[in-house]
Parts: C-alpha cells; structure tokens; sequence
C-alpha cells in the first residue's frame, strides 16, 4: 500500500500527573503508542513517522524496535505544526494518514475504511456523534456536504449544538497536505494552528470530504487522565474477554480477567475469576485455570489443572500436568507429561519427569528430576 502514517504522539499530558509520556502509559500491558503502531503496521504500511516532544527519551528506549522515523517537535504550536514535523519527508505520491498516540483502541477495519475514501478529489475524515460533544470540534455542513470544522473554544452557540464531531484522524494526499499545511495560520483562540483548517482548505479548491464513522465510539477516545485510561483498559478487557469465550473457552466472569499480551487458548478449557496472563502465553485445550492464577509467557499443553492462586513464569508444561494450589513456577521450569508439583512448591530450572510428583512445601532449583 502507498501508505504513510503520521503518529502524533508529543504531548505531555500533565493530567496524568506522571513523569512518563502520556503515550507510554500502558493499556492491556503494553504503551498507548504501541496499540496505534500495530494497527499502523496492520494496513500494510512500511513508512511510519511519530512525532514527539516530552520524555523521547523513554519513548526511544521502549520503542526501540519500532520501524518508524522519529521527529521531534520542540515546542506544541498545535496539531498542523505537528504534522508539519513529519510531512516534508513524505514522498507526494503517498496517502497520508494521520492518528494519534493516545487514541489507542482504533481498529484497522476502520481505518482501512477511511483511506480507502482518498483519492486526488477527495479528503477522507473520521467522525463520530456523541450524546455530549463538549470540547470536540464540530463538524460543519451545508447541504449535508462538510464544508468547515469549528473547534469548541471558537464555535457559535449555534455550533454547539451539532453532535456530529471531528475525531482529528484523517487521510489526504501528501501532495495536497504539505500545500495546506504551509497555509494554515494561528488566528484563533488559542493560538495555535489546527490541523482542521485543511477541510475547509479543501472545500474551498473544490476537494470533496468524505466522512467515515467508527462502529464503536471507544475507538476514537482519547486518554487524558488515569481515570479514561482506566475506562479503556476495562472496555479493551472485555473485548479480549469475548474473543476467547468465542473460540470456545468458559469463563467464571468476564469482567474478571486481564490479558497483558498475546493469549493463545484452546476450546473446552476454564479461567476463573481474577487471573492475570501477562506476554505470550500459550494454553492447550481442556485446560482448568483456578482462581487468581498469574501466568507470564508459559506453555501450558492440553487436560492441564493449575489450582488456584498459582504463579508461573516461563515455565512449560506438557499434557495432563497438576499444579498447584498456591505453587509458583520460575523461568526454566519444565514439567513433563503425568507430573505434579503441589501446594506451596517452587521450582527454578527443573525439569521434573514424567508421572513425577513434588507433593507440597519443596523448594526444587537448577536439578533435573526424571524418575
């Protein structure tokens, strides 16, 4: 795809009151940005450009595998005087697609939908209605065709009663965007200059802007405050809570699960209530998890019981293995097939053999047990 992205991700965010970067607070474990790189790199595209400003530092260490072009923007003069940071080093050929760091639950479905509205006429706009618009821009039309964008510190009495709202995510040519963004001026409120001047821009060159909206309002949230964060990670939650029941697993209570990774589990197995599965974490089928378990990047093969309130770290089980309740597996462990390791067992770079048994109250490290 002759696609480029733009993340916006310079922000302070002193609402979080936190020395990280807003972006890098985390959301069903990994940083907000991640979340807008991977569904960056899930249309296809191989020409990412994320702008940033406060704690790059953090951002660079983290992210330090992204393929992206770092930009810094020195000093916030808006959201055009962002994009302007990154847009010279796109090639006119390109579609530009503009999203934002701490929007973090966007779909690729939707974007895809978007991007797929730009042509050499046409600008592509994400909008979105909302019971309550206060403090979005609201979307101006004339004969149900968009002809302006009026941010809510400059908009009329009259404005703000539209619902329909800008989303600030947006597909253009890279052409046409660098020539607008040299035109934008700061004659408003707040001084600053918006990247919403561009609609009308284009209406008045005779560009047609085409609207998409996204299926759930989530998905263009934005993150502020530790509170909405909150409000997302359990949105995000319920969703990966949904996928796994769909392939055919049970859960006690699906508003009482927190996958922080990458989950990958077989039909017919069980989860209770409170469990924590963190990075990549495999589980067979017919597979019972107690409750309050925490597993981190583990195998767990098929007809496995892990009893309540076990923890596990790099760990591999094979089929039919019993663990717990309240046993802990560090980094190394590897119980064959048949074996049990029982209540208040700990065990470090074992590996313990098949039909093997470590009943209760053991401490099993660096051995190999195969009896």
């Amino acid at each position: 795809m002759n696609l480029s992205v733009i993340i916006l991700a310079a922000g302070q965010g002193t609402r979080m009151k936190s020395a990280l970067p807003k972006v890098m607070h985390r959301l069903a474990g990994i940083p907000m940005l991640e979340h807008v790189y991977n569904r960056s790199i899930e249309l296809g595209t191989d020409d990412i450009h994320i702008v940033y400003g406060h704690g790059g530092e953090h951002l660079h260490e983290y992210c330090s595998d992204f393929k992206v072009e770092w930009v810094l923007q020195d000093i916030q003069l808006g959201t055009a005087h962002a994009v302007l940071q990154a847009s010279p080093n796109i090639n006119d050929d390109r579609t530009v697609l503009v999203l934002y760091g701490d929007v973090p639950l966007i779909k690729s479905a939707t974007l895809h939908a978007l991007i797929d509205n730009v042509s050499t006429d046409t600008l592509a706009l994400l909008t979105v209605k909302l019971d309550d618009p206060g403090g979005y821009g609201r979307i101006i039309r004339e004969n149900n065709d968009v002809v302006a964008i009026v941010e809510h510190k400059d908009a009329s009495e009259e404005h703000r009663k539209i619902k329909e709202v800008n989303t600030g995510i947006l597909a253009l040519q890279a052409c046409y965007l660098n020539q607008c963004l040299n035109k934008i001026e700061n004659n408003n409120v707040q001084g600053e200059y918006y990247l919403t001047d561009i609609i009308e821009m284009a209406v008045n060159d005779g560009k047609k802007v085409l609207t998409t909206q996204p299926e759930n309002t989530y998905e263009v949230e934005g993150v502020n405050d530790r509170n909405q964060l909150a409000r997302l990670e359990r949105i995000k939650q319920r969703e990966l809570a949904e996928t796994i029941m769909a392939g055919g697993v049970s859960l006690a209570d699906p508003e009482r699960i927190d996958i922080r990774g990458d989950l990958d589990i077989g039909n017919d197995s069980f989860i209770d209530v409170n469990c924590i599965f963190e990075g990549n974490v495999r589980v067979g089928s017919k597979v019972t998890i107690g409750a309050g378990c925490i597993i981190a990047d583990s195998t767990i093969a098929d007809g496995c019981v892990i009893k309540p309130y076990s923890v596990l770290e790099n760990a591999t089980i094979e089929n039919n293995v019993e663990v717990g309740p309240f046993a802990r597996l560090r980094p190394g462990t590897q119980l064959k097939r048949n074996s049990k390791v029982g209540n208040f067992v700990e065990v470090k770079n074992t590996q313990l053999g098949e039909g093997s048994k470590a009943n209760h109250l053991t401490y099993l490290g660096d051995t190999c047990l195969l009896y």
